[in-house]
């Protein structure tokens, strides 16, 4: 976890910490869409004020709405905070995501007439997604220490070490119910299944495909929100 700004508690800069770009599975404090954090001692407690900021003026919506409203649940939990703010900057949808997410409406109530369904089934889409990907990162060790298909196929995560990889792993398959206790196979398919022997080298080709996307999604991001608001840059969409 990067160190919290100057005059954040670590405990507030902990929550965001939490909240995943679902698409790029980074925490938005890595990925820098952080952009303001102040917190302002009131009698019946903090109030914390966050402003979020995106790579486009057109990221979608979804994923955008996603992100401000598990902020403001995740800084909402603290002890100690009475109140979250929690805005999106220069974004074509701000108004309607910032007015929903203060009213606690989902997001169908928030874009009425364009959205058709809540985002639960995209944010387990994207964890799906992240926890395969997250397999060939642990997965890739042992190919290169020489481990073949029987012995991938019957390794179990707490075989691992720890590492903050496997941690990202477990996190990742609690969210939408896959195996993740010690006695869980390292390599599953989607529906939580273990892998076989005869699969194994199929699975981690495309565990691997699934890795490189994600990772190549972060870095054109991450380019994207540099050049956007580099020093001099109209933030313009």
């Amino acid at each position: 976890m990067i160190e919290a700004p100057e005059g954040v508690s670590p405990e507030i800069w902990a929550a965001l910490d939490t909240v995943l770009d679902p698409e790029l599975d980074e925490p938005i404090t890595g990925l820098d869409f952080v952009e303001s954090c102040t917190v302002t001692a009131a009698p019946d407690g903090d109030i914390v004020t966050v402003g979020l900021r995106l790579p486009t003026f057109f990221c979608a919506p979804n994923f955008s709405f996603l992100m401000v409203a598990d902020a403001y649940d995740a800084v909402s939990a603290v002890p100690g905070v009475a109140r979250a703010e929690v805005t999106l900057v220069d974004h074509h949808a701000s108004d309607e995501i910032n007015g929903g997410v203060a009213a606690h409406a989902g997001f169908v109530e928030t874009f009425t007439g364009e959205a058709t369904a809540e985002l639960d089934d995209l944010r387990r889409i994207f964890l799906t997604k992240a926890s395969v990907a997250g397999q060939d990162r642990l997965a890739r060790p042992l190919v290169d220490a020489g481990a073949g298909p029987d012995e991938l196929a019957t390794t179990t995560l707490g075989e691992l070490p720890e590492s903050d990889e496997l941690t990202r792993l477990r996190r990742r398959r609690d969210g939408i119910g896959l195996p993740s206790g010690d006695d869980a196979p390292l390599l599953i398919h989607p529906d939580g299944s273990p892998v076989t022997s005869e699969q194994v080298p199929l699975h981690l080709r495309r565990a691997r495909l699934q890795r490189v996307g994600i990772e190549t999604n972060g870095e054109y991001c991450k380019s994207l929100l540099a050049l956007r608001y580099a020093p001099g840059a109209a933030t313009a969409p």
